[in-house]
């Protein structure tokens, strides 16, 4: 079946979201593909010539959903899903890692601009960034240990706009919609040779589509970069995100066919959101510094420092947590290139340092204010590793990666509140031996239109802070790391002067030790080892100009559009996740079962459609089959089909001002489905429903000096 599917649907793993280049005359005997750079693992070189599994999407894409959310354009990339437990609550999961993300993102690496996003502490808080300030993000698939340090899901890179020599602009937009959405937000950038610089200001709220689910949040990006010399350059970029959202919690199956806008009811044996006025509060700062020097063509060296402090309010069912953070580190590698033999050698060394202090105070919730205190925690994290590799060009067009890592993890928690009655039943100390991570992959490029790739990577990924201490106070001290091998094989091409692209992988990953987790009585969720998993998959799809009117193939589109004509896309994801014969559940032997919260199969389609006069139209669907809510397979959510589309009107008045008026609808069958449910939760309250039908609308005008 996988080989069958993979035939049907032969896509871009991410190069799907691009545009595809002007096409080259009938008569050019070879297609060369575009040249999209990416960092991949740390090469930086064109897609076409990078072996692993990787995804984009960019500003186009972005533009072609509702601006309120990310959710839409990244999951047009298969074997990736970012799911939206409560407004704003993002869960991202590539082939599989949800399994230990009740909420948030794990298991899965992320740098924005480069600097470390990912705190020590292995959580990642991706709802700090505003989809306004993403211009690029890239997406590594499996475990990218070998450059990139712990985790075995893989590594998300976010990037905000580049801004080109000689621009100098400003811009304002609003968007208004259904369930009271509002955005409004402004940009201002300028850069001329040897310097750059950008600031953007974006705001959101919404009243939600269910009970206790409003959202307010604030950005301010700005990134800088200026030249030092020939061989110099600093760049600068600073992170601010207030913000704050409620937590409707999760429904029952019988709640949830009741009536989906609800938020979780009170009990007799325990209140419910509404009335402990439950929601997520943050304020948190970032500032990463970047210095890269060329010392000759031949080599250079990077290196990013950043510092960031937290201050996070979250009251739910039983505590009130109120947390603040202070996050130091950096990262640094130095590139060579050379020959060997008459064959280019690239090689590459470096290394990542983060620490972490976090104190954590757990009082009880009195209907969303602090009550008595139950615990006080100092916890201090350090993590770090080195790394090293080698690309080298062999004959036949063949090219051969080499790489390892080497690294360390120490967490330190110290129940301050007892010390003084109990200094030694409180103190906890963990190391996780020492862990070295290969990579090992070979692509061999058959034309300037065609590469077909093979890997086997390694990866581990220790337990967060968050599931070390759980909410309830508890100290798993006996929850190992995750371990596991990745085999892959991939390829991509295109056909027909380039107006045809493609892309399959093929991967098979054992992972060893999983870590999952279910949730307690009261909403808490906890952690364990469950034995081995086996997570083998087709990721797939296709590209292509269905027509372009003459001469358009290079002119200017609508936004997000690229090129005028008509263009169709696809994605699609199989997925055979399965717990391995050492798995023992709560519900006995469960050996066989599949993985929760991974859908067998997915598929994300559109259209994009853009003429001269400046209309644009962009519909598209999702599917997603049906998925098991826990690790017995006992519970089911039911497989859906999800409609929308965004349209609009681009123009450019005086060849100064442009116009971007657009409108858009989501879930135009008002389907009813549940989007990020609640794994192993107690009380089979699985369920986080999505919202229904919505409308949006908005304007942005921008003048260019």
């Amino acid at each position: 079946m996988m080989l069958r599917y993979s035939l049907l649907l032969l896509a871009p793993l991410g190069a799907l979201a691009q545009t595809a280049a002007p096409p080259l005359p009938d008569t050019a005997r070879t297609v060369r593909l575009p040249d999209v750079p990416v960092t991949g693992y740390g090469q930086r070189l064109p897609l076409r010539r990078t072996a692993a599994a990787i995804g984009v999407i960019d500003a186009q894409t972005i533009n072609r959903f509702n601006p309120a959310a990310l959710t839409q354009a990244v999951n047009t990339l298969p074997g990736v899903r970012l799911e939206e437990r409560a407004t704003a609550s993002y869960r991202l999961s590539i082939r599989g890692s949800t399994l230990r993300s009740p909420f948030g993102v794990r298991n899965v690496k992320t740098y924005y601009n480069g600097i470390p996003f990912t705190d020590a502490g292995g959580t990642t808080p991706l709802n700090l960034l505003d989809p306004a300030i993403i211009g690029r993000l890239e997406v590594v698939k499996g475990p990218g240990g070998s450059v990139y340090g712990a985790g075995t899901g893989g590594v998300a890179l976010f990037e905000t706009p580049a801004v080109a020599a000689g621009t100098a602009r400003a811009s304002a937009g609003a968007t208004v919609g259904s369930y009271g959405l509002l955005r409004y937000g402004a940009t201002a950038e300028a850069a001329t040779a040897t310097s750059a610089v950008r600031a953007q200001y974006a705001h959101q709220q919404l009243d939600g589509y269910r009970q206790q689910s409003n959202l307010r949040r604030d950005v301010l990006a700005l990134d800088a970069r200026t030249t030092a010399g020939e061989k110099a350059t600093l760049a600068a970029h600073f992170l601010y995100t207030d913000l704050n959202y409620q937590l409707p919690g999760g429904l029952t199956r019988a709640q949830y066919e009741a009536d989906p806008r609800q938020a979780r009811p009170s009990t007799a044996a325990a209140p419910g959101t509404v009335a402990q006025r439950t929601f997520y509060a943050s304020r948190t700062a970032l500032l990463g510094l970047t210095h890269t020097y060329q010392f000759t063509d031949a080599l250079g060296l990077e290196t990013t420092l950043y510092g960031s402090g937290t201050a996070i309010r979250t009251p739910y069912l039983v505590d009130y947590e109120r947390n603040t953070g202070l996050g130091l580190g950096g990262r640094t590698a130095l590139r060579y290139r050379t020959a060997l033999a008459g064959r280019v050698l690239r090689l590459q060394a470096g290394g990542e340092y983060q620490f972490g202090f976090v104190n954590g105070r757990s009082y009880a919730n009195l209907a969303g204010t602090p009550g008595a205190l139950r615990y006080d925690d100092e916890i201090t994290t350090t993590t770090g590793f080195a790394f090293a590799q080698a690309d080298y060009e062999l004959p036949a067009g063949l090219l051969l990666t080499v790489a390892a890592s080497y690294n360390r993890l120490h967490y330190n928690i110290e129940r301050v509140s007892d010390a003084l009655a109990r200094p030694d039943a409180y103190r906890f100390q963990r190391s996780f031996r020492p862990e070295v991570s290969p990579r090992v992959a070979l692509l061999k490029e058959f034309s300037p239109a065609a590469s077909v790739y093979a890997s086997v990577s390694t990866g581990f990924s220790p337990p967060t802070v968050e599931e070390i201490r759980p909410s309830d106070g508890s100290l798993n001290g006996g929850l190992q790391a995750e371990r596991g091998v990745s085999y892959e094989v991939g390829a991509r091409g295109a056909f027909f002067a380039n107006r045809l692209r493609y892309e399959v992988a093929v991967f098979d990953f054992e992972l060893r030790q999983t870590i999952t987790s279910s949730t307690t009585a009261q909403g808490i969720a906890v952690f364990n080892n469950a034995g081995a998993t086996h997570q083998r998959g087709v990721e797939a799809g296709l590209s292509g100009w269905l027509w372009q009117p003459a001469g358009a193939a290079g002119g200017p589109g609508a936004p997000g559009q690229g090129p005028r004509g008509l263009r169709a896309w696809a994605s699609f994801a199989y997925n055979n996740f399965r717990f391995g014969s050492a798995y023992a559940g709560a519900g006995g032997d469960a050996s066989g079962n599949r993985l929760p919260g991974t859908a067998p199969q997915t598929l994300s389609a559109g259209l994009d459609f853009s003429e001269r006069t400046g209309f644009y139209l962009s519909p598209n669907l999702g599917h997603q089959a049906r998925i098991q809510l826990n690790d017995a397979n006992s519970a089911a959510a039911v497989g859906y089909w999800v409609y929308g589309a965004r349209g609009g009107w681009r123009h450019t008045l005086a060849g100064h001002l442009d116009v971007n008026l657009f409108a858009g609808l989501d879930n135009a069958l008002d389907r009813r489905y549940s989007l990020g449910n609640d794994l192993n939760a107690f009380g089979n309250r699985f369920f986080q429903p999505a919202p229904g039908r919505s409308y949006y609308g908005g304007a942005q005008v921008g003048w260019a000096w």
